[in-house]
């Protein structure tokens, strides 16, 4: 399963929250160890995102 996820900065650090449907979708639970693949978002052309603002729950992929 893919999902997009915004990183966010926690002290020194940066975390990403895993979307509920991956969650549900691949029964994770608290104090599992997960492996995950990290790949930038490329923009498809010039100021493709801009102005988009913060993600928001709304934003999350229905990936079904």
């Amino acid at each position: 399963m893919e999902a997009l996820a915004k990183t966010r900065k926690l002290g020194g650090s940066l975390i990403v929250t895993i979307p509920k449907a991956v969650v549900e979708h691949e029964d994770i639970g608290e104090n599992q160890v997960v492996k995950i693949n990290v790949k930038k978002v490329k923009k498809d052309f010039f100021g493709a995102f801009k102005g988009i603002g913060p993600f928001t729950k709304e934003d999350e992929l229905d990936i079904e």
